[in-house]
């Protein structure tokens, strides 16, 4: 879909940080990291909804989320990592996997006191911040 920003990605009409690439999905750099090496895992397939696609897709997104996890913990020292398999802040599945170093890096209202709470976009990563966190996770990746 040529509207569809991972679809641009996918094709390479926009730049983007390769971290592992598979034939049914692509793992690349968040542009807008919540942390460093902050990594979405997205369908080489255009499925909008996270329910729909191939069990082979949602399957090998597990896996690659899981040894990015170790990549992280051992790249980053992060004491945990979160994996969040969306489809919601665009309608093309993906999973968002990040490096956790606070409780509040992935938030829920369930637990969060404030009653108002605003956010705004993460600063966008420098191409030299990409490609740095880019080499350190391929790398581990390679070794695990």
């Amino acid at each position: 879909m040529p509207q569809c920003l991972f679809c641009q990605l996918i094709a390479g009409e926009a730049r983007s940080e390769a971290i592992y690439e598979y034939d049914l999905l692509i793992a690349l750099a968040d542009i807008h990291p919540i942390r460093t090496g902050h990594t979405q895992i997205v369908s080489r397939e255009h499925v909008p909804y996270f329910e729909s696609p191939p069990e082979a897709t949602a399957s090998r997104s597990i896996n690659v989320g899981q040894r990015l996890s170790r990549a992280m913990k051992t790249v980053y020292g992060a004491p945990r990592v979160a994996f969040v398999l969306t489809g919601g802040d665009h309608a093309h599945v993906h999973a968002h996997v990040v490096p956790m170093h606070e409780m509040t890096d992935i938030t829920s209202r369930r637990y969060i006191a404030e009653e108002k709470l605003t956010f705004r976009s993460t600063p966008r990563a420098s191409d030299e911040e990409l490609a740095s966190a880019g080499a350190a996770l391929r790398a581990a990746l390679r070794g695990s």
